[in-house]
């Protein structure tokens, strides 16, 4: 296993000391030890997507001549493409950049099923793109890395070229967990429990990560089937825009999407369209925790966004804010005769129970009672 902190310090001694990226469960060590390190800030800045990651890495070193690190989960490569090919690959500008990247779906190891296509073609994504690898196990060392640097990926990064360390499961020592402070003490899934408890028959499309196992786990508690439910298990960023599709096309419905912060800002672009789309049916909740949970705690930006006024200036009929029971019943009684779109952003706590379990269904059989569902109650 390797020690985060002396991975960092090779990098330091290879020049470089700028860090980018978004959170993956599997680097948490090291996005641990470079959060309590470097903070967030002008060293290490914690970014919407992995593309806007690619991005900074690239200011960076047009700025300063100098190399960033990007990290990320595997899926986040799919963010990523476009400015690896149109911006740093050297057939443009020539901007080499270190990659660390998440192993997740790696073939053979038992992954949720919105991994696996990702981790089947993860390293063969990457020599497409002509990015040199090499793959971090729990046998490797860090004179390993160090030679690696030296007899390959300094080469490399000196032709302008970029390069990446894939890292399997549990290849980095646990480190001092980042904490983010939080002063709300509802949690997500007490917030969530509410939610559906006062909205009767209503379509609900939730985000990935543990939003949707909590769903799935409420549902399960009260004896209540999961048709009415759509639960995204990966596309971050992207579950607005699958409930403002629904929307669209099953105007008798009333569709819930269940957002989190990390996931708006990755895509923040989608509410000045469903503003802009004037869905009536379209109620649009962040559960706004402030931190990247699902894949380990890590700051987002949210804590300083007034996200009711991007709501309002995107087309929102309706915004409102609570981080109370009260508040979030309140609300959803207010609502009923007003048209959408509808945005409510309900502040909660970081954290989530130990023992969270996972849907026992598989996506395919969530597809096809949700489509069952929205067509026998047409």
């Amino acid at each position: 296993m390797i020690n985060a902190s002396e991975f960092v310090k090779l990098l330091l001694e290879n020049d470089i000391s700028y860090f980018t990226g978004v959170p993956d469960s599997q680097l948490k060590p090291f996005c641990d030890y470079i959060t309590n390190t470097f903070g967030v800030g002008k060293e290490h800045i914690i970014a919407p997507n992995e593309g806007n990651a690619v991005a900074l890495a690239a200011g960076y070193h047009l700025a300063t001549g100098k190399i960033g690190l990007v990290y990320m989960q595997n899926s986040g490569l799919g963010n990523a493409v476009n400015p690896i090919t149109s911006l740093i690959d050297t057939k443009v500008y020539a901007i080499p950049t270190v990659f660390l990247i998440g192993w997740r779906g790696e073939p053979g190891v038992h992954d949720e099923p919105q991994h696996r296509k990702q981790g089947e073609i993860t390293l063969d994504l990457l020599k497409i793109l002509d990015i040199e690898y090499y793959v971090i196990t729990k046998d490797t060392k860090i004179e390993d890395i160090e030679k690696v640097f030296k007899d390959k990926f300094d080469d490399a990064l000196k032709q302008g070229r970029s390069v990446a360390f894939v890292a399997k499961k549990g290849v980095f020592e646990k480190e001092q967990p980042y904490v983010h402070p939080v002063s709300f003490t509802l949690s997500r899934e007490d917030a969530i429990k509410i939610i559906l408890d006062n909205i009767g028959e209503d379509v609900v499309v939730s985000t990935t990560g543990k939003t949707s196992r909590e769903i799935y786990e409420y549902r399960d508690a009260k004896f209540q089937d999961h048709s009415r439910d759509f639960l995204t298990v990966g596309s971050m960023g992207h579950a607005s825009m699958i409930a403002l599709g629904i929307a669209q096309n099953k105007p008798r419905h009333r569709v819930w999407c269940l957002d989190g912060d990390g996931s708006i800002l990755m895509h923040t672009g989608t509410m000045a369209l469903i503003g802009s789309s004037k869905p009536n049916n379209f109620i649009h909740v962040l559960l706004n925790n402030s931190v990247h949970e699902s894949v380990g705690g890590m700051p987002t930006v949210a804590d300083n966004i007034d996200f009711g006024a991007i709501a309002a200036a995107c087309g929102y009929r309706h915004q409102y804010k609570t981080h109370t029971p009260e508040g979030i019943v309140e609300i959803i009684e207010e609502i009923k005769e007003k048209d959408g779109p509808i945005f409510i952003e309900i502040n909660v706590a970081n954290g989530s129970r130990a023992d969270l379990g996972r849907p026992k269904t598989t996506p395919q059989q969530n597809k096809e009672s949700f489509m069952a569902f929205l067509k026998h109650d047409s």
